[in-house]
């Protein structure tokens, strides 16, 4: 997608890096004026300060996407910037530890929680307003494989992804005849600060295992997950409804 968002604006959580990076510019380069939100200060003012020097429209926002308020607030400052908002793409989230349920922490539990479906959920309770008020708008929000299959040693990460996209069918639901499109992406792995994690920074055991189980033969790049995104959002997907969108370079077909 390289055009279709002129005079539109996109909101993107979790847009200091990785995926959520890639989005901003997606949606950038569609024409759409940006906003992006992350909790790191200094990443989002210097992805935000990156699009601005390549000559493209965007503000950067510090926000946890737990706290309620501050997300109220960004919407605010969003709204306030630009006077509408069309598309949002919640991708903020975190993993954890590799760890079977008995050895996940109620507080781990509940860290992975409130990032991964608090967050969206206090992000579309904000998104949701301000495009009923208009009578448009979209949402993706960012699931994962893992929310569509189980995965040893992710108890409290698949649980809270397969949160997600219940949240998403139903949202979706609510409000199709108001306007709103609601739908899910759910990325494999994919080369983000994330994999780096999960990989323990690249271990060649680590790697060379997840790659033999996708069939493509390699880790997805942000930009496959951004372009999904960004047509998820467009006009080109309007009959697209209450649906997660697996980009996992097959591994789910198997």
């Amino acid at each position: 997608m390289t055009t279709g968002f002129d005079g539109k604006v996109a909101l993107v959580t979790g847009a200091g890096g990785g995926i959520g990076l890639a989005t901003a510019e997606a949606f950038a380069e569609a024409g759409a004026s940006v906003v992006l939100a992350d909790r790191d200060a200094e990443l989002i003012g210097k992805a935000a300060e990156g699009l601005r020097t390549a000559g493209y429209t965007a503000i950067g926002i510090t926000c946890d996407v737990t706290d309620a308020i501050q997300v109220a607030a960004m919407m605010e400052r969003a709204v306030g910037t630009f006077g509408r908002l069309d598309a949002a793409f919640n991708n903020a989230g975190v993993n954890s530890e590799a760890a079977s349920l008995l050895e996940t922490s109620d507080d781990e539990f509940e860290r992975v929680m409130n990032v991964n479906l608090r967050g969206v959920w206090n992000c579309m309770k904000s998104e949701l307003r301000q495009m009923v008020a208009q009578g448009s708008g979209a949402i993706v929000n960012c699931s994962s494989i893992g929310g569509l299959k189980g995965s040893r040693g992710r108890s409290a990460y698949s649980a809270s992804k397969h949160a997600v996209i219940g949240l998403t069918r139903s949202a979706a639901l609510d409000y199709a005849g108001k306007g709103i499109r609601i739908n899910a992406v759910c990325p494999g792995m994919v080369k983000t600060p994330m994999s780096v994690f999960v990989t323990k920074n690249y271990a060649p055991d680590i790697v060379s295992r997840m790659v033999a189980q996708e069939p493509i033969g390699r880790f997805g790049e942000p930009e496959e997950i951004a372009a999904a995104v960004v047509w998820l959002c467009s006009e080109a997907a309007s009959f697209m409804v209450g649906h997660a969108m697996a980009v996992d370079g097959g591994i789910l077909a198997g």
